[in-house]
């Protein structure tokens, strides 16, 4: 594994926009070394870039996604980053129960529509064909 990448090897690797990688750095999430034009970045800056779409992907904010990676760093250090970390994925996950449980009765409601709205039609065309 290289201890240094360039923008377009970070963005070959994990399938982003060199501009995506530019967004976190803007952002303080990523800190390349400049040489000259040149971005250079390092094993950590990777390790911090597939935290960040893996926690995007999970759903999370960025402010959230700063929040934990930079506990790695303080104290209590990564046991406090990981403790925190499963505080947040079972409160993202509470939150999704709930939003999968509001789709489900949506779904019910539709079925329930959808049964009245066919009966009806089915009525309604007996009806006429008795005419």
């Amino acid at each position: 594994m290289a201890s240094e990448y360039t923008i377009r090897d970070l963005a070959s690797e994990f399938e982003v926009t060199t501009r995506t990688i530019r967004f976190y750095e803007d952002q303080g999430l990523l800190m390349p070394e400049r040489r000259g034009q040149h971005r250079i970045f390092s094993l950590r800056d990777r390790i911090r870039l597939r935290l960040i779409l893996r926690g995007k992907r999970l759903g999370f904010s960025l402010a959230e996604i700063r929040e934990i990676i930079d506990m790695y760093d303080e104290q209590p250090g990564e046991v406090g980053q990981l403790e925190h970390f499963l505080e947040k994925l079972e409160m993202r996950r509470a939150d999704l129960q709930e939003k999968l449980n509001d789709i489900e009765m949506t779904l019910s409601e539709l079925d329930a529509v959808e049964a009245v709205c066919r009966q009806r039609l089915t009525d309604m065309k007996k009806g006429k064909a008795a005419e």
